[in-house]
């Protein structure tokens, strides 16, 4: 088992997709990389903890590689758009890739340098806290709330078809 750690807007959108991606094991929606100690959801929605809203992946490299999830992770959000996804705005939804080693790094670099315009930044992983309960399975528990209906399900059906 391997763990990923990628930052691309909406952790709700994220995890929706890399649910259903084979060798995925385990996801968990949090907040990493900012200055504030166990930060919360409405903290974090300040844009003033410097934290990204994350998604935690356990994967099974006999299954899916890490480059193959970094795949994934460029094709289901815009790695050019600053801080910003759709209709999400701040830093807290800026693209990254929050690597645990020198391997997966080197991979990032690799991914995000093939890419015109890319803003997505590569830095170490220094700190992943779990995001409340209610965050985490969010599109499945709450497939008819509207932002589940207007932005997550589209971004699923894009992806999936």
């Amino acid at each position: 088992m391997q763990t990923a750690y990628f930052a691309g807007g909406c952790f709700w959108c994220m995890e929706a997709i890399f649910q259903r991606i084979n060798g995925v094991e385990n996801l968990i929606s949090g907040y990493s990389n900012g200055d504030t100690e166990n930060p919360t959801y409405e903290e974090i929605c300040t844009g003033q903890t410097g934290h990204a809203e994350v998604l935690k992946i356990d994967f099974d490299e006999s299954l899916i590689s890490y480059s193959d999830l970094l795949k994934v992770f460029i094709e289901v959000h815009d790695p050019t758009s600053l801080n910003q996804q759709g209709g999400d705005v701040g830093t807290q939804y800026r693209s990254a890739v929050f690597y645990t080693d020198a391997l997966q790094k080197e991979a990032a670099q690799a991914v995000i340098s093939g890419i015109t315009d890319a803003v997505t930044e590569v830095s170490p992983l220094s700190v992943f806290y779990d995001a409340e309960g209610h965050h985490q399975n969010y599109y499945n528990d709450n497939q008819n709330q509207p932002y589940c209906r207007l932005v997550v399900l589209p971004k699923i059906q894009k992806y999936f078809t």
